[in-house]
């Protein structure tokens, strides 16, 4: 089995070390797939908490594990621009310190880039609240490059904590941008227009931590003016003509002024599974 691709992760001041610690035993103890290369940013100074994550693991895995120290935080984009830079294999999959890998994510993800020739490949994920036992639901995504194009007008059609890309592809199209909420979407965005493939595999390989929490930190009401910006400049570029950018920021609107119970209520409906 080929195992010549890079795992990238940042890490920033705020992280909890137990979430890191948690993915990081998924990414290195508990696959199938023996990794190469884990590359960590540090995005700026950490805690001391987090450092001993980090070195922990890194002086037991000191030929796979490398890390980027970043002088102060520029944020995610900047931070995986770099990192990206520095990873040794074409192949780079994409890691987040608050989920958590399933064994065969490694093996799954490369036997099916050994027999298929995209350029980005997701997967579905599993949401859990608290414990990793605690399943809640299933985060679906579309499978095929056409409807991920055409799902991608309206909201980001690739979880990004799941990816496998192809560096050269990602580097061809201008690397992660500072886009505040958007780093991962706008590159999807930037990628599919020039003719990148895309696919999801519609099995769940990471489990995600879910729920109320997570509605209440990311649906707030503020990230409208950032949301409203990003989907005009969607529709500058040319990628979604006007309809579809007041669709997109119309039902945006709708979903910040509601109270966190029905935002919750709304998103497990729509945007998440049971099965």
């Amino acid at each position: 089995m080929d195992n010549n691709f890079s795992v990238l992760i940042s890490v920033y001041i705020k992280e909890k070390a137990e979430y890191l610690d948690r993915v990081l035993k998924s990414a290195i103890q508990e696959q199938f797939l023996i990794l190469k290369e884990l590359l960590i940013v540090e995005e700026g100074p950490l805690t001391k908490e987090l450092y001993e994550v980090i070195y922990h693991y890194k002086n037991r895995n000191s030929t796979i594990i490398k890390t980027v120290a970043l002088k102060e935080n520029k944020g995610l984009g900047e931070a995986l621009n770099i990192g990206l830079k520095a990873k040794s294999f074409e192949v780079v999959t994409r890691m987040d310190s608050d989920y958590i890998m399933l064994p065969h994510r490694f093996i799954k993800r490369c036997n099916f880039s050994m027999n298929n020739n995209y350029d980005v490949v997701g997967t579905n994920i599993i949401e859990f609240e608290k414990d990793e036992n605690n399943i809640i639901g299933l985060k679906k995504v579309p499978e095929n490059h056409q409807d991920i194009l055409k799902y991608s007008k309206l909201r980001s059609s690739i979880n990004h904590m799941t990816v496998m890309f192809k560096k050269k592809a990602v580097l061809e199209s201008g690397n992660y941008e500072k886009t505040p909420f958007f780093v991962d979407y706008y590159l999807w965005i930037k990628m599919l227009k020039k003719g990148y493939m895309f696919y999801n595999i519609l099995e769940p390989l990471i489990k995600v931590r879910a729920g109320k929490e997570m509605i209440k930190r990311r649906w707030r009401f503020e990230y409208f003016k950032n949301e409203k910006y990003f989907f005009l400049e969607l529709f500058r570029i040319g990628y979604i003509n006007y309809f579809e950018y007041l669709q997109a920021i119309g039902i945006r609107f709708f979903f910040r002024i509601l109270l966190d119970n029905l935002r919750l209520f709304f998103y497990n409906k729509m945007l998440r599974s049971k099965e």
